[in-house]
């Protein structure tokens, strides 16, 4: 096995910053590495080098890159608990300190299945033409399956039956479900990176599972940037992986688990 020059990662890492805008010395340098070192012998690279001459010149395999990059691991309801209590306790607290409707942002929302739940669980409480979500992502293939919105059977299961019924069609061959039109239209999906775009206002924002790869440093500088985009009273929802250990040093407090709510200041 060749040795991997230190070097030559540091030179693909501002290679690709160049090509794509993405910055990878961002991310866990190691997790990082070695995804991509075992996407690039696969495809039947030896060196950071000779892979970024192939992503240079070939769309597709940049699109895989890219792909591979981002994390798409992502089902409806994923941790149930955890929107349970969104719909019994967050929900109708925003409600009442913010009105309706509320302005939602479902950050880094992969391939659609985050703001659909939300969409779904606001549909218990307004009219599908009331709703009206942002999901944000960096990759612009899952953007274009969550536009599509169609998912498999496994990515389902955990939507509660009344839900699936209501919201869900067997698509004819094979065990994938499409997701009912009014749904899709509450969301608008745009592509928006985390470390380098503006961050829009929101009541809410959901942010779950992806700043586990991000460094402690990249994740408080998103922290930062979600607390100022967060209106008066307004709730960051994050993944089970990604407690706040000193929330109130980005201008938050905990509302639930896993639930910070931006702390007003005192006049």
């Amino acid at each position: 096995m060749k040795i991997e020059r230190e070097d030559d990662y540091s030179r693909f890492i501002s290679q690709i910053k160049m090509k794509t805008g993405v910055n990878l010395s961002l991310y866990k340098e190691a997790q990082m590495k070695r995804r991509l070192t075992t996407l690039y012998e696969k495809r039947g690279f030896s060196s950071f080098q000779e892979f970024f001459n192939g992503l240079d010149q070939d769309q597709a395999l940049l699109d895989e890159f890219l792909d591979r990059m981002t994390i798409n691991v992502s089902e409806f309801y994923r941790n149930k608990s955890r929107w349970d209590v969104l719909e019994h306790k967050i929900l109708p607290r925003l409600f009442k300190d913010r009105g309706i409707p509320l302005r939602i942002w479902s950050a880094a929302a992969s391939t659609g299945e985050e703001p659909y739940t939300i969409a779904m669980i606001l549909s218990k409480f307004m009219p599908l033409d009331l709703i009206r979500i942002l999901a944000t992502d960096i990759d612009r293939h899952a953007l274009q399956k969550a536009k599509a919105g169609i998912y498999s059977e496994r990515s389902i299961n955990e939507v509660p039956k009344e839900m699936k019924l209501k919201f869900f069609e067997k698509c004819s061959g094979g065990p994938f479900y499409r997701i009912a039109d009014g749904i899709k239209k509450t969301v608008t999906f745009k592509q928006h990176n985390l470390l380098s775009d503006p961050y829009p206002k929101a009541d809410l924002i959901c942010c779950r599972n992806v700043l586990i790869y991000f460094t402690e440093e990249a994740k408080n500088q998103v922290y930062r940037n979600f607390s100022t985009a967060l209106n008066h009273h307004g709730t960051l929802f994050v993944g089970s992986t990604e407690q706040i250990f000193h929330p109130s040093s980005f201008g938050l407090e905990v509302e639930d688990t896993f639930f910070y709510k931006k702390i007003e200041h005192q006049h």
